[in-house]
């Protein structure tokens, strides 16, 4: 999340100053690229490895901040919620061993949060969303306390006026409302980073746009999202929504989102891309800068244009340009956002190698992509991927073609051209582009995922399998294989026996009734459907009664004489509830003391579960069915 040190924009003092420093920036970095300051004649590599933390029962730790201080190594940064952490590594030259490098740097870098997890029984994992996060690690106490993460909350909720909302519908669908921008905690990702060359940055940055869908389809690695079987790459659709600052109105506007694939191609130079960005996204935070770019130029000094690289980080390009200062000379990049961490450390590193070696394979015929594409099937390309991931049929230049074909009879040979043209050691090149061809003709992690969650919920409820699946993600990837090789699970894991509450139990799957119905409707729907209790509602999400079987046979003589008899007439008006958080045991005693069948469950003031007698005797008995 970069720079720390931040005001809120709602400072209209600092804001303005900071405005100017921005504006100051872009034309210091014009005069650098007139001037040919920037540096051309190598190329770079760089990544950022985001990983999530995890307790003993494979659900969320909540202490990041712990971990980072007994690591005590600069490679080391918080992220927004305290059970991620990110590692910046070292940049590299584009050569030789570079990506077995990489590697080794991440194994080593990863080694040494293990290490220091170990003592609170705290492990590491790369996967794209964490499957066992729910609705509750995403409130406001597991946020990181850090200026640049409170002031963007607190920025992006202002301007939105309204809470976040999400809507994401793949087999299963997810609908909901939240109050913070702690949903894009969920995304876990592995950032790489490719020096370019300025005066090649628009054909390159256009490349990378093309080849994101079919790249993206190939890296897919995040299903699901408690417990929802949603896009390939969920990631995508979430961190869009959970950034979104737009809120639906009465009139049609244009705005773009800040989370954007953008809406054309790139033209003029890498400051035309920031100048856009400026011009479409409001500055939300600002920081004191002391320093002016425009003149430290004419001091014969190189700036770091702070302004411009913190408004920067507030742009979510999936393909973000980049600048930066390394040994005292400027550079320019392209960071790939949208690849998932893991499912390991080889197939993280698989995908750098290829995605490095077709930007670098790049053929002449497509240094003007306007030409050969339309922008808009790019656009869609990228979409479909993180909908359908390998399933995908892509239009590339003119014509359909799966995923999969794409890969391996165009991009495939394009990253070893790449890779050879960049002195790649031949061993890193074959072993590592194997790695995507074998995926490309085998199973995704997509894929993994999703078969072996239906596995497991064959036989498990859900929050158990969601455990056990963390689990078996985990187990597989301490044996460092690339997941095309991963077998698919034929037994049951063993998981620890959790502090189980209300909420991981709980059925969400509600059949409810209106105050207003015909009683006659809400007792046809408990014996077609076998339940013994029906929630009512005062409007959806509401809670305002209860039926029960038994109560309901205690008035059966009246409702058959008198058919015009509503649910509220007959319905429980006074309902003991619990939330999520409610520990089972203490749920049980309530049933018991209160000699009642079910509890429904509230979070805040909505209705989201009900548990019932029979979720208790099955928790009591060990069975998870």
């Amino acid at each position: 999340m970069g720079e720390h040190n931040v005001h809120s924009s709602i400072d209209q003092r600092n804001r303005a100053e900071f405005i100017k420093h921005l504006l100051d920036d872009i034309k210091a970095l014009e005069i650098m690229l007139e001037q040919n300051l920037i540096e051309d004649d190598i190329i770079r590599i760089g990544a950022e490895q985001e990983f999530c933390l995890v307790d003993r029962n494979w659900r969320p730790a909540n202490n990041a901040l712990e971990i980072l201080k007994a690591v005590d190594d600069p490679h080391f940064t918080t992220e927004l919620a305290k059970y991620n952490l990110e590692i910046n590594l070292d940049p590299l030259e584009l050569k030789g061993n570079c990506f077995s490098k990489v590697e080794s740097d991440i194994n080593r870098l990863l080694n040494k949060a293990k290490n220091a997890g170990r003592d609170s029984e705290t492990k590491t994992l790369l996967t794209g969303i964490l499957p066992t996060i729910r609705k509750r690690h995403l409130e406001l106490e597991y946020m990181t306390p850090n200026p640049r993460y409170s002031a963007l909350n607190a920025v992006l909720k202002s301007q939105r006026g309204t809470d976040f909302e999400l809507h994401i519908r793949g087999v299963d669908e997810l609908s909901i409302h939240h109050e913070s921008v702690l949903f894009e905690a969920c995304n876990t990702s592995f950032q790489m980073h490719l020096q370019i060359p300025p005066q090649d940055f628009i054909s390159s940055y256009n490349w990378a746009q093309a080849i994101s869908g079919p790249i993206l389809g190939i890296c897919t690695n995040s299903p699901l999202l408690f417990g929802r079987e949603l896009w390939s790459e969920t990631r995508i659709a979430l961190f869009r929504q959970s950034l979104d600052i737009r809120s639906a109105s009465h009139a049609l506007k244009d705005r773009r989102a800040r989370v954007s694939f953008s809406n054309h191609w790139a033209y003029g130079s890498v400051a035309e891309i920031f100048k856009n960005d400026v011009a479409e996204h409001k500055v939300v935070i600002s920081r004191d800068i002391t320093a002016n770019s425009l003149s430290e130029l004419k001091k014969g000094n190189i700036p770091k244009l702070h302004a411009l690289n913190l408004h920067n980080g507030t742009v979510y390009r999936w393909n973000r340009p980049c600048y930066g200062v390394g040994g005292g000379k400027p550079h320019v990049r392209i960071e790939n956002r949208y690849i998932p961490a893991g499912p390991t450390i080889i197939d993280e590193v698989a995908n750098f190698a290829f995605w490095a070696g077709v930007m670098i394979g790049r053929p002449a015929r497509f240094d003007d992509m306007p030409l050969c594409m339309d922008f808009r099937d790019a656009k869609a390309n990228f979409i479909k991927a993180a909908r359908m991931g390998k399933e995908a049929i892509l239009q590339w230049m003119g014509r359909s073609i799966s995923v999969q074909d794409l890969i391996v009879k165009e991009l495939l040979p394009i990253a070893y051209s790449g890779l050879e043209k960049a002195n790649i050691d031949k061993k890193d090149r074959e072993r590592l582009l194997k790695i995507i061809e074998n995926r490309a003709m085998g199973i995704t992690p997509s894929v993994w995922n999703i078969k072996n969650y239906r596995f497991l919920r064959k036989s498990m409820k859900k929050d158990n399998a969601l455990r056990a699946l963390t689990k078996t993600i985990y187990e597989n990837q301490q044996n460092g294989s690339p997941l095309h090789e991963w077998p698919m699970l034929e037994n049951l894991p063993n998981i620890l026996e959790d502090t189980v509450m209300v909420g991981h139990i709980m059925s969400t799957h509600l059949f409810t009734v209106d105050e207003y119905d015909l009683a006659n409707l809400a007792t046809s729907i408990m014996k077609w459907k076998n339940i013994h209790h029906v929630p009512v509602e005062s409007k959806p999400g509401t809670l305002c009664g209860l039926l029960t079987w038994t109560h309901v046979k205690k008035n059966q003589n009246l409702q058959e004489n008198e058919n015009d008899l509503i649910v509220s007439d007959i319905m429980v008006k006074e309902v003991i509830t619990v939330s999520p958080k409610t520990p089972i045991k203490e749920a049980i005693e309530i049933m018991k003391k209160n000699e009642i069948g079910c509890l429904p469950v509230l979070q805040k003031e909505d209705l989201v579960g009900i548990i019932t007698i029979k979720d208790v005797i099955a928790f009591d008995n060990g069975k998870n069915l």
